[in-house]
């Protein structure tokens, strides 16, 4: 019944990047704030006065919250997890009973429908205890059955599942395979139209919360054939369906309670009612439902922000060298004060998309995938910082310190724990290009034609003229902002002036513009392939909306009376820290070792310097790089372990 199996390395470069750029939503019905930040149009008026909760949903959230928080203080130990690696099955049943399966649920199928603001604060919340257990209700609700069936579901499925769901189910996300990663057009799960049913095989790796799961969400290819448009497809399979085998739970180097594994599919029969939205829409299913997804993983990296500030404060005003506290070394200090003003601002960052997310008034894609990225760095550098702060201490393991009689910090484990954040859910390589192919966007959609060697010259020639026109209104407008004014944004300056700091994002959105423009001109069709250049750009605007949100969040908070006045002193910190970094970055978009480093790895690959491999012993093992995944049945062992079974 099962399809033969494509040969995968066929695909070229071009057929992977059209399978990526059909997936993509190309549209822009909404306004975007980083999307005009690239393009050097500092519009802070989509930013700013704060968007605010309301009342009801605030009630609700914090209602929430505070039985989570002591659901977690009195249930969740965080050690013993660590200790087993694995989540106890208890905690999983008062999860269940507290409606925390069901947060973004609507409440008309048994959910809580909170808010994503209040969603994301609660992963803050679970996250800080239990980084494992956050991740379990992230996979859940963020990325498994909930969302896509939320944005593409009929109602029929929406009834069917999602109170499910919202109380007893857990869900898991399946795409990645042992041999397609970000790539989809390699991928080689089958979906075979048989009546009212398809039959799917195949193998998938790294299935977060697959290993307990109850339903799945599962893309595979549909053959193309008469009547069925075929491509890249999304079901929802029920996870102890006949011919579904979890082979293995992997271990990792963090998240040790985390229930990840490799799942085989081998004549799985799906009703074709299961199947989400139409044949081929799988990786647009995907990809629109990571738009908001995304914002999980920094809700957890600022949750881990807060708790690394708290151990520092403590740590470092306990501690003494040299005749007075560790804090007062400046050395120390300067750590302390990048974990306090970076805790700030990633918070402004998740708050504000957030929120803009709930009210939907803006395009939020470019803005969630800069939350992403740029929490999961800065909160793996936070940290690192805290291990260092804590020197030795910080290198030992909390069961160790516990056992010799001091108190229990895991700091190593926080440091594993974070580490996957740059890789899970878009690799910060790989949203660097997307962000990046978003933020060109504007550039390509009137020179694109221009610039493809594919298009004939009468097609270029269209495309010179519409370039023309757009880049004649366009350009002159990057060279004077509001930025050189001193008196703009003025009523940012409360004690601490924070509008120096809005003048700058104003002008060097406007010079980020320009060097993107510079980029294009000099590299034209090769631009793609300039992944340093691109992924530099994206780190400048990254570095901008930071400064701008946490800007914003500060008058926020002054005009309520929260903190106004140190929330002026750490957005200001971070903005004078981040315009460091920012100058950097601008200095390596033209000062760089890019094309060298090109022919080193050249170099590397074609074996120049394997004597630099000598004198050393290789520890890892026999065996394929990459496991074999050729469709049939099983030889393992089910692994599956559904909690409560």
């Amino acid at each position: 019944m099962s399809a033969p199996t494509e040969n995968r390395s066929t695909v070229t470069e071009r057929e992977a990047r059209q399978v990526a750029e059909a997936a993509r939503e190309r549209d822009w019905h909404k306004p975007s704030f980083a999307k005009e930040l690239f393009l050097g149009r500092f519009r802070l008026d989509l930013v700013h006065p704060h968007p605010m909760p309301a009342e009801e949903s605030v009630r609700r959230g914090e209602e929430f919250l505070a039985k989570l928080r002591a659901f977690c203080e009195a249930e969740i130990d965080s050690a013993r997890i660590e200790r087993e690696a694995r989540i106890p099955d208890e905690v999983v049943a008062g999860l269940k009973e507290l409606g925390a399966l069901g947060m973004k649920i609507d409440p008309k199928y048994g959910g809580l429908g909170l808010s994503q603001l209040y969603y994301n604060k609660a992963l803050a919340l679970v996250g800080s205890v239990s980084p494992a257990v956050g991740a379990l209700l992230s996979a859940h609700q963020s990325i498994g059955v909930p969302q896509p069936l939320k944005m593409f579901g009929t109602e029929e499925q929406k009834e069917a599942f999602l109170p499910r769901c919202a109380r007893t189910d857990i869900s898991a996300f399946l795409l990645t395979e042992p041999d397609v990663g970000s790539d989809p057009a390699r991928l080689a799960t089958t979906a075979v139209p048989d009546g009212d049913e398809y039959v799917l095989d195949g193998v998938k790796l790294w299935t977060t919360n697959g290993v307990v799961a109850d339903l799945l969400v599962v893309m595979a290819r549909v053959p193309k054939s008469e009547g069925h448009k075929g491509g890249i497809t999304a079901f929802v399979v029920e996870a102890g369906s006949e011919g579904i085998t979890v082979e293995h739970r992997n271990a990792f180097m963090g998240l040790r309670g985390i229930e990840n594994g490799v799942t085989r599919f081998h004549r799985v029969r799906v009703p074709a009612g299961h199947r989400i939205g139409p044949e081929g829409a799988g990786l647009k299913i995907a990809l629109t439902t990571l738009n908001t997804g995304r914002l999980s993983l920094p809700a957890m990296c600022a949750g881990a922000g807060k708790w690394c500030l708290k151990i520092a404060r403590e740590w470092s005003a306990e501690r003494e060298q040299w005749g007075k506290p560790l804090a007062l070394h400046e050395a120390v200090g300067a750590k302390i004060s990048f974990i306090a003003a970076t805790t700030f601002a990633l918070e402004a960052v998740l708050d504000l998309s957030s929120q803009m997310a709930d009210e939907d008034r803006n395009d939020i894609r470019i803005e969630a995938a800069l939350a992403k990225l740029y929490g999961s760095e800065m909160a793996w550098r936070m940290a690192d910082e805290l291990v260092q702060i804590r020197g030795g201490r910080g290198y030992e393991t909390a069961e160790s310190l516990k056992a010799r009689g001091e108190r229990a910090v895991p700091a190593e484990q926080m440091l594993r724990d974070l580490r996957i954040n740059r890789i899970f859910e878009g690799s910060t390589e790989i949203m660097h290009l997307l962000i990046a192919r978003e933020a060109v966007d504007a550039h390509l959609s009137v020179a694109g034609d221009l610039i493809d060697p594919a298009k004939s010259l009468p097609e270029k020639a269209k495309a010179g003229a519409q370039a023309g026109v757009f880049y004649a209104k366009w350009l002159p407008k990057l060279v004077a902002g509001p930025g050189q004014l001193p008196g703009s944004y003025g009523e940012f300056r409360h004690g601490v002036d924070l509008s120096t700091h809005l003048r700058y994002i104003e002008r060097t959105s406007r010079r980020l513009a320009r060097a993107t423009f510079y980029g294009m001109s000099r590299w034209q069709g090769q631009m793609e392939t300039k992944q340093g250049f691109l992924g530099r750009i994206v780190d400048i605007g990254a570095e901008l909306f930071a400064m701008s949100a946490a800007c914003v969040r500060a008058e926020r908070l002054r005009t309520r009376d929260e903190h106004g006045r140190e929330a002026y002193q750490l957005a200001d910190a971070f903005c004078r820290q981040a315009r460091v970094r920012v100058e950097e970055l601008f200095g390596r978009l033209w000062t760089n070792t890019d094309d060298l480093d090109r022919k080193v790895v050249k170099g590397v690959l074609g074996g120049a310097y394997t004597w630099l491999e000598e004198g050393i012993v290789d520890p890892s093992q026999d065996g394929p790089w990459i496991a074999d995944a050729t469709p049939g049945p099983s030889a393992h062992e089910n692994a599956r372990r559904p909690y409560g079974g």
